[in-house]
């Protein structure tokens, strides 16, 4: 069986670091990346599942937050990828947002972000590191619980921003020691996870790459799924009787 093809949207600036780490780690879970960003070629007709990559923040224009003069954007990212969002949704495509990408699929589903998120949760642990130093908590009876259990998890850290006002058809499936919003779900398929940490960089986890796994594995369905509705097309039309 061939590989399922996974779209990684990066940033323009660091894509060419992040992209490779990240392709890894999809093809351990046994699916196929294929880098996507603002410029580059995106059709969902060609790939089974996305990431939506870390990296640029996003502008409040889109949710309506504040300029902050220090935040590093990409309109043209940021269209492109609220678009993909909206698209898998709409077509029933799996979806894994990293960090950004996590926030990303909260906005582009009406939800809001904390510009400062460590200004309002003050008592959550402030860390900048691709090491596992922030501990969080996974909410019980979410899917994120079913691909990586209930035990505390100890992730790194590269964010400032993070998921406020929760965006329709999502819920909260983390939180970190001081109430932070650290992942977000789907509440109903097509699958859609998002996670503020990156698990990218912690490839020896095996909880880790479960997230990855679960990903390859949703768009393996979605590709299944998709042939047989085709296969059901082509009958109907060569057979209308």
């Amino acid at each position: 069986m061939t590989r399922p093809i996974i779209a990684v949207t990066t940033s323009n600036r660091s894509g060419w670091r992040i992209f490779p780490l990240v392709a890894l780690n999809v093809w351990f879970a046994g699916g196929k990346a294929v880098r996507w960003g603002a410029g580059r070629p995106a059709n969902l007709d060609d790939v089974d599942g996305v990431i939506i990559g870390g990296g640029d923040d996003i502008s409040p224009d889109i949710y309506g937050g504040k300029i902050v003069t220090s935040a590093r954007l990409d309109h043209d990212r940021d269209a492109l990828e609220r678009q993909i969002v909206e698209d898998t949704q709409t077509l029933g495509m799996p979806v894994l947002g990293i960090c950004r990408g996590s926030q990303m699929i909260n906005v582009a589903r009406g939800g809001t972000l904390h510009q400062d998120a460590y200004g309002v949760y003050t008592a959550s642990q402030k860390r900048w590191t691709i090491l596992p130093r922030k501990e969080i908590w996974i909410d019980d009876n979410t899917r994120l619980s079913r691909i990586a259990g209930l035990q505390p998890m100890t992730v790194n850290s590269l964010h400032s921003q993070a998921v406020d006002k929760v965006g329709k058809g999502l819920r909260v499936a983390a939180r970190d020691t001081g109430g932070m919003i650290q992942a977000i779900e789907s509440i109903q398929e097509p699958f859609a996870l998002g996670v503020q940490w990156h698990p990218e960089h912690l490839i020896y986890a095996r909880r880790q790459r479960r997230i990855f796994r679960s990903l390859v594995m949703a768009a393996r369905a979605y590709r299944k799924d998709l042939k047989q509705l085709r296969a059901v097309d082509t009958h109907v039309r060569l057979d209308p009787a």
